[in-house]
């Protein structure tokens, strides 16, 4: 029996549902970016969680205030691309389903770098990229910027402006793609190699609260100083006592399910979270999590914060 929803206090449970993003409550919006209107090539859909990343649509009022960072899904579909821009701050992908090419451009050369589900890339600052779908299935991936509001994107090789083949080659001329080689002498291979992280090659640590971390952005893996990102790994039946962080961080559900909880004046409410459902919590409100599926749950970790951990979890 949950002995928490026996009496759970309906102001705190309130507050509580209107930080949940739920897939199901949700649609993709094919129109996000009104600079790809007219080009059929560039077609692409978002779905908003945490504010309205890089696209314009700030006055959505399904999606969640944003504070240090904003989280959305995207859609691709095989054949199309994403014109190559750049932003004044770090913006991840995370793949969930598929495998998508993204290159990143400097003086007309490129570098291309294939992504598979759960590889993720965090986009540097200022540098040109735009991302492709070459293969044979949708593509799905989890776009994070690292500030509440971004600046729209500068576009560097649009086909508004250039040739369609040097605008789907992110503006690569013929001969000037280079695959992607962590050991390779070009600048922008050995600038790359900092910002590409391979789910299998991460290291799996284990909390002692019984759980796993595979850090990805933050202390011990991609050196940043915006947002920290983890992906989780949460046991059937494993749990965590509540804790408070000074910033926001959220939970977005890849696989399983996780129940998240709030605590207030000693009285307790919690939500249970499916795949692709997202629960946001504000800085200064204890929180915790727990399994209580009959099998393991995969959760996307973001803390609005780059400074190192500083909750010590302890098990439930």
């Amino acid at each position: 029996m949950n002995v928490h929803a026996v009496s759970e206090p309906a102001e705190l449970k309130e507050r509580l549902l209107q930080h949940v993003g739920r897939f199901v409550d949700k649609e993709f919006d094919w129109d996000a970016f009104p600079s790809n209107s007219g080009f059929a090539e560039l077609e692409r859909a978002q779905m908003r969680y945490i504010g309205a990343g890089g696209s314009p649509k700030v006055g959505d009022t399904t999606t969640l205030k944003p504070d240090h960072f904003t989280l959305s899904l995207i859609y691709k579909e095989p054949g199309k691309y994403a014109a190559c821009h750049s932003h004044e701050i770090e913006e991840s992908f995370l793949i969930i389903d598929g495998a998508l090419i993204v290159g990143w451009e400097k003086d007309g050369e490129v570098v291309e770098v294939r992504l598979g589900p759960k590889d993720m890339i965090l986009n540097a600052r200022e540098i040109g990229h735009g991302f492709r779908n070459d293969g044979v299935e949708p593509v799905l991936m989890s776009i994070s910027v690292d500030v509440g509001k971004p600046l729209p994107p500068v576009y560097h090789y649009h086909p508004k402006e250039h040739p369609p083949e040097l605008a789907r080659s992110f503006g690569a001329q013929p001969g000037k793609t280079m695959p992607f080689d962590p050991k390779g002498a070009h600048p922008i291979q050995q600038l790359m190699s900092k910002f590409v992280v391979r789910h299998n090659e991460l290291e799996t640590r284990w909390d002692p609260a019984g759980f796993t971390r595979k850090v990805y952005v933050g202390p011990g893996g991609i050196d940043n100083d915006t947002c920290r990102k983890e992906m989780l790994g949460v046991p059937m039946g494993v749990g965590v006592k509540p804790f408070v962080r000074d910033v926001e961080d959220a939970f977005f559900v890849l696989e399983g399910s996780l129940t998240v909880g709030w605590e207030e004046d000693g009285k307790t409410v919690e939500v249970e979270l499916g795949p692709r459902d997202l629960v946001k919590t504000p800085a200064g409100q204890p929180h915790w999590f727990r399994n209580n599926s009959a099998g393991a749950a995969t959760v996307w970790y973001v803390i609005g914060s780059s400074a190192p951990e500083s909750v010590v979890f302890e098990k439930a």
